[in-house]
């Protein structure tokens, strides 16, 4: 038995596993019967299609639900997403320093690692020691190399997603072109033995941006965050999805031209990060005597509450503002985050006086003008998201069920 033509999936077919996968785990249709009500598939046909997401190990049944039936009788069994049977490695890179994580495929975090590692290095060094966190890390959160379904890998830099190649990323001398994917998957291998999962690269911004959508601000459909550490950048979420361009290049505020004179790291002259980044901010700090040498050495300075750095960070927000206005009236968020180094009071205080100066008040109405939540984790569970999300696409776990040949 075929059942009926199916009311989700291909255009003149039936749902596949990967899409009663899907309403599992969104939660639209949890039951037998819900499934097929909304699949229009027959009773047989979703018996065999979830039998081969039982098989793979990728469902499990949880407790009764409510009776299906007016009438009375036993409780539909629940559907569950088993989101036991493997583990998401992530990884987060800025300049000159790195956070790594074993994640649930939930989004937890169950082992996590952070320290010194310069992207000035190269690919080679960078990857390779990354390598080696991940194995401590599996160790420390009782996993197996075997347990790993995939890695996200966060860069401060544009990425072709089709690639996942950095591309003349200003702030990565050495990376451009570079096959990441490759090299990583082959240190995963080389220091835990087990076969490399798939690599899933995407510039720090957009996964910092994911993972703050998805987890504080799930019902906004246009999501801007800024990250304003050594560097400016931003990652744009329409419609639960992110927005990169035909090439990765969305996003790339701070190199948006101002009229300053200053030079950028680009080559370029009055970029927006030469003069209100993390990193403009420090030299402009060490010119004047104060210890400072990067974004990082700005925040603990502002987190100090040092006059010099609170009044630069002031004015460093103010010219982001000028541009954000631009972008606000462009893309009218519901949801502007800033994030990173400068992510505090005085920054945020200079962003909203020359937003709310600039921006037509049509734009700014119904905006929120807020600072990140998961505060440094954000560009692992944005990377551990993008992972599960394309791992659990319906085409994607059709393939997968094919190769595991259920």
């Amino acid at each position: 038995m075929t059942g009926r033509p199916g009311r989700t999936g291909r255009a003149g077919g039936q749902a596949s596993a990967g899409e009663l996968l899907e309403l599992v785990r969104s939660g639209r249709a949890t039951t037998r019967g819900a499934l097929q009500q909304v699949t229009g598939l027959s009773r047989a046909t979703v018996g065999q299609r979830l039998d081969r997401l039982f098989r793979a190990g990728w469902l499990r049944e949880g407790a009764g639900g409510p009776v299906d039936s007016p009438l009375g009788g036993r409780p539909s069994i629940t559907l569950e997403f088993d989101d036991d049977h493997a583990v998401v490695l992530a990884a987060d890179l800025d300049t000159r320093h790195a956070r790594a994580a074993v994640l649930s495929l939930t989004g937890e975090i169950l082992a996590e690692h952070s320290g010194t590692l310069v992207v000035e290095d190269g690919p080679d060094t960078v990857l390779d020691e990354l390598g080696g966190w991940f194995a401590e890390l599996l160790e420390k959160a009782g996993h197996r190399g075997r347990e790993v379904c995939g890695i996200g890998l966060a860069v401060p830099g544009p990425v072709d997603s089709e690639s996942g190649r950095v591309v003349q990323p200003p702030m990565m001398p050495g990376w451009d072109g570079y096959d990441i994917r490759g090299r990583l998957a082959r240190a995963f291998t080389e220091r835990t033995g087990a076969p490399g999962p798939p690599v899933l690269v995407d510039n720090d911004a957009n996964l910092m941006a994911y993972g703050e959508q998805r987890t504080g601000h799930p019902d906004c459909s246009a999501f801007v965050l800024v990250k304003v550490s050594t560097g400016i950048g931003a990652g744009v979420v329409v419609d639960g999805s992110v927005f990169r361009g035909i090439d990765g290049g969305a996003g790339d505020l701070g190199h948006i031209r101002v009229g300053a004179e200053a030079l950028c790291r680009c080559g370029s002259y009055g970029c927006l990060a030469a003069v209100a980044s993390g990193g403009a901010v420090a030299r402009k700090l060490a010119e004047n005597g104060v210890p400072a040498a990067s974004g990082s050495d700005v925040r603990d300075l502002l987190a100090a509450g040092h006059p010099e750095a609170s009044a630069l960070a002031r004015e460093a927000g103010r010219r982001v503002g000028d541009v954000l206005a631009t972008v606000v009236t462009l893309l009218n968020p519901g949801v502007l985050m800033i994030a990173g180094d400068l992510a505090g009071t005085p920054f945020l205080t200079g962003v909203r006086e020359l937003l709310y100066q600039r921006a037509l008040p049509r734009s700014t109405a119904h905006l929120e003008v807020v600072t990140s939540r998961l505060g440094e984790r954000a560009g692992l569970v944005g990377a551990g998201a993008l992972v599960v999300e394309h791992l659990y696409a319906p085409d994607r776990v059709e393939e997968r069920l094919l190769a595991l040949g259920v």
